[in-house]
C-alpha cells in the first residue's frame, strides 16, 4: 500500500530563536526607527513590524520523542514534522500532534467456532503503534482537538483485530486430536501468533498503523462444552498410559520366560507358559497391587 506520508520541507523555526526575534530584536528595531528615520518611514516599519510581532505570539509547539505533527495549509496537506524540540512555525498552519510511541491492547476472549466447530473462547495481547501519519489522520475519522484521538484508533484497532482473530481461530482446531503432524491453536504457538500478526498488519495497513506483536494469552473450550471435552482429553490420556503399560509388560514378560529358560531354572510348557504369562500381565498391568494367593492344595501335598 502506498505510503502517502512525507517529510515537511517548509521552514521551521527554533522556538528560542524565534522568541528571542520577537520580544528583543523586534521592540529594539522598532525604537530604532523612530530614533534613525523620517517620521512616516519609522510609522510604517512599526506597522509591519507590530503585525511581525503579533504574529509571533502563535506557532510554538514542543515535540518530545516518538511524537509527530502532521501539518496543513488551509487545509492542505503539507507534511509531517518528526524532528523533537522546542519549535516555531507559520501560525496560519494547522498542526495536529500525533503519538507515535507502542500501545498495548488486551483484546477480551471472544466464542469463536475452531476449524471443526467446537466453540472455544479466545483472547490476545497487542503491541501497536502508528506507522503512516498521513492514512492515521486523514484514512481514519480521529481527529480531535487538533490532535489524533487515540480512543478512536484504539476502537479501530480492537475491532479489525477482533476480525482477523476469528478467522484465525476458523483455519485451526483447538487441539490434535490425534493427528500429530497437524497444527493445533493449543500447540501452533509462535507460528499461531505469527499468522496473526500477519492477518492484523493486513487490515490496519489501511490507517497507517502496524502491530509490532500479536499473542494469544487466553484459550479454552466454551464453557458448554468445557466438561465433555475435558473427559474427552481424559480418555485420550488413560488409553495412551495404557498402551505404554501393556508394552512395557509385554517386554518385561518376554525376559522373565527367556531368562528362566536359559538359566534352567524351570522347564515350562505351552500351558504353564500361558498362565504364567496371565499372571505376569494381572500383576504388572493393574491398577492396585496383586494379592498373593497360595495353592492349599500343594500346601496339603
Amino acid at each position: 500500500m502506498e505510503n502517502k506520508e512525507k517529510e515537511y520541507s517548509g521552514a521551521i523555526v527554533n522556538g528560542f530563536n524565534m522568541i528571542f526575534i520577537v520580544f528583543v530584536l523586534i521592540p529594539l528595531l522598532g525604537v530604532a526607527s523612530f530614533l534613525l528615520l523620517p517620521m512616516e518611514a519609522a510609522i510604517a516599519i512599526s506597522v509591519v513590524l507590530f503585525i511581525i510581532f503579533v504574529l509571533g505570539f502563535s506557532g510554538y509547539f514542543i515535540q518530545e520523542p516518538n511524537e509527530a505533527r502532521v501539518l496543513l495549509f488551509f487545509g492542505r496537506y503539507k507534511g509531517t514534522c518528526r524532528k523533537t524540540g522546542y519549535f516555531w512555525i507559520n501560525p496560519f498552519m494547522t498542526v495536529r500532534k500525533v503519538s507515535l510511541r507502542l500501545r498495548n491492547l488486551d483484546i477480551q476472549p471472544i466464542k469463536v467456532n475452531d476449524k471443526v466447530g467446537n466453540p472455544v473462547l479466545i483472547g490476545m495481547v497487542l503491541v501497536w503503534k502508528v506507522k503512516d501519519t498521513y492514512r492515521a489522520s486523514f484514512d481514519v475519522d480521529a481527529q480531535s482537538l487538533g490532535s489524533v484521538n487515540s480512543n478512536v484508533l484504539n476502537n479501530f484497532v480492537r475491532i479489525q483485530s477482533d476480525a482477523a482473530l476469528r478467522e484465525v481461530t476458523g483455519k485451526f482446531a483447538y487441539d490434535s486430536d490425534g493427528k500429530e503432524h497437524e497444527m493445533t491453536l493449543r500447540g501452533g504457538g509462535d507460528e499461531i501468533n505469527h499468522m496473526l500478526e500477519t492477518k492484523i498488519n493486513e487490515r490496519l495497513a489501511m490507517a497507517g498503523i502496524e502491530v509490532e506483536e500479536a499473542r494469544i494469552n487466553y484459550l479454552a473450550y466454551a464453557p458448554e462444552i468445557a466438561a465433555v471435552m475435558l473427559r474427552r482429553q481424559q480418555a485420550s490420556a488413560i488409553i495412551s498410559a495404557r498402551e505404554k503399560i501393556v508394552e512395557g509388560a509385554v517386554s518385561m514378560v518376554k525376559l522373565a520366560i527367556e531368562g528362566l529358560e536359559s538359566e534352567g531354572i524351570v522347564k515350562l510348557n505351552d500351558e504353564r507358559k500361558a498362565s504364567l504369562v496371565s499372571n505376569l500381565l494381572v500383576v504388572l498391568c493393574a491398577d492396585e497391587p496383586a494379592q498373593p494367593v497360595i495353592s492349599t492344595a500343594a500346601v496339603q501335598e
